[in-house]
């Protein structure tokens, strides 16, 4: 009979050599030839004994013959019938000593696995199909705070916040219907345990297997307490959206620092530039005409100056945009794009879809969707060595659309991890911040694609106007 032993099959040893001696002589004695010698001495035993009887006194002789042969037949039978009596209770005792050792290397087995089963850090359960406890180990114990005796026979669901029961019942089911030996359980939410006492909900981790014999069938559940992880997992999460916020918060002063700094350029140095020209102006209309050495000297004032009003109008503009608070993201896009072709000296087109007005898109948005382009733009004209760039920007489904393509090198997985690429980074998390997402991977045309996706938002009248 086959036993089970750590999870493997083995079989008992064949019997003594004994049996297959007694085998061996019985099969003997089945033979046509046996049996026909056998039968023909039977009848010639009969025979006699008929014909000596029959003679009575007359052959004494022969009558004595047949009464010793009919004694050692007799004598035979009962020296075979003995033998096979003793033989039969040697087998029968070899038997008994084979059931007794098959059944003490079982009984060793099991208790082998109940030790393996009690010392897993990870709690067991067994049910059956009416998912009633059969198997509760000693880390179940700990776990739900029962012992092993007041678990075996009740049902699973006591261990099972009661808002869960039935739909954890019809898992266990399902599960059994599709023939599948194991699988995870919960592999997308979490699943909760309930201490015994009721007082206590715990997050649990599990898998669930089954095995079944004729007419049976049991579930195994491997599951662990993760309250410490889930705590920790919670905590972690915490933070990180407590360092998102405050990134977004840190950003967004940098925009408003950016954009104090790009009005003072604009309104006080502007002013103070004009001026200066204006006064450079009143005074070349007064030097003597006959001075070639100082009109020169005024020239080269004038150019300067020109360059510098020229310089404190691009920097202001990097730094903050005027047309992007007047006319809207798509106009302050439209600008970037041609001022970035004109410095880059690269072909680059954009494309615009979108009908909806975004000059009242919320400030934070339009900042994020135009700083991601500035920061493409940028990477383009630094890394890319193109020829080409492309730029979309649409609008479908509630969501804000930008697309930047170009035709370079195209950009490497292992560049998007370096620590130091802090632009890359601060795009995710300002796209991020604001429930966005954004893809950067290579380009059917070879070079990088950007793609962002961002929930549109306007701005409140209240926001508009401050």
């Amino acid at each position: 009979m086959p036993l089970r032993e750590g999870g493997a099959l083995t079989s008992v040893k064949p019997g003594p050599d004994v049996d297959t001696e007694r085998s061996a002589g019985l099969d003997l004695l089945r033979q046509p030839v046996a049996i026909a010698a056998g039968a023909a001495s039977a009848l010639a035993l009969v025979l006699f004994n008929i014909y000596a009887f029959i003679l009575g006194d007359r052959a004494p002789w022969l009558l004595g013959g047949i009464l010793i042969a009919d004694m050692l037949v007799v004598a035979t039978g009962i020296a075979v019938a003995v033998r096979e009596v003793l033989r039969t209770r040697e087998i029968t005792q070899q038997a008994e000593e084979t059931v007794a050792r098959t059944r003490g290397e079982l009984e060793a087995s099991e208790a082998r696995l109940a030790r393996i089963v009690d010392s897993a850090m990870d709690a067991i359960i067994t049910v059956d199909e009416g998912q009633n406890i059969v198997l509760f180990n000693r880390a179940a114990e700990q776990v739900f705070g029962c012992r092993r005796e007041e678990a075996i026979g009740r049902p699973l669901g006591r261990f099972i916040p009661a808002r869960f029961r039935e739909a954890h019942r019809g898992h266990v089911e399902h599960f059994g219907r599709t023939g599948v030996t194991s699988r995870r359980m919960g592999d997308v939410t979490t699943l909760w345990g309930l201490s015994a006492d009721g007082a206590r909900e715990f997050p649990i981790e599990a898998s669930i297997s089954q095995t079944g014999e004729p007419g049976r069938r049991y579930y195994t559940v491997i599951l662990r307490d993760i309250t410490l992880r889930k705590q920790a997992q919670d905590t972690l999460a915490r933070q990180q959206e407590e360092l998102r916020t405050l990134s977004a918060r840190v950003l967004e002063a940098r925009e408003e620092e950016k954009t104090l700094i790009a009005r003072e350029l604009h309104d006080e140095l502007g002013q103070l530039l004009t001026a200066l020209k204006m006064d450079l102006a009143w005074l070349r209309e007064r030097i003597p005409a006959g001075d070639p050495e100082l009109a020169s000297k005024f020239e080269q004032m004038g150019a300067m100056l020109d360059q510098t009003v020229g310089a404190t109008r691009r920097i202001s503009a990097d730094l903050r945009p005027m047309m992007l608070d007047d006319l809207g993201l798509a106009d302050a896009a439209s600008w970037l794009v041609e001022e970035f072709a004109r410095r880059a000296g690269l072909e680059c087109r954009m494309e615009s879809s979108v009908t909806l007005d975004l000059s009242s898109l919320d400030r934070a948005v339009a900042n994020t969707v135009y700083r991601a382009l500035q920061e493409s733009l940028t990477n383009i004209a630094r890394h890319a060595q193109a020829k080409r760039a492309w730029v979309v920007l649409g609008a479908n489904d509630g969501e804000l659309l930008l697309e930047i393509e170009d035709d370079g090198r195209g950009i490497a997985p292992e560049d998007l991890e370096k620590s130091r690429s802090l632009g890359l980074k601060g795009m995710r998390e300002r796209v991020s911040y604001h429930g966005g997402s954004i893809d950067i991977a290579r380009a059917p045309r070879g070079g990088t694609r950007v793609r962002l996706r961002v929930p549109l938002r306007f701005a409140t009248a209240g926001e508009a106007s401050s």
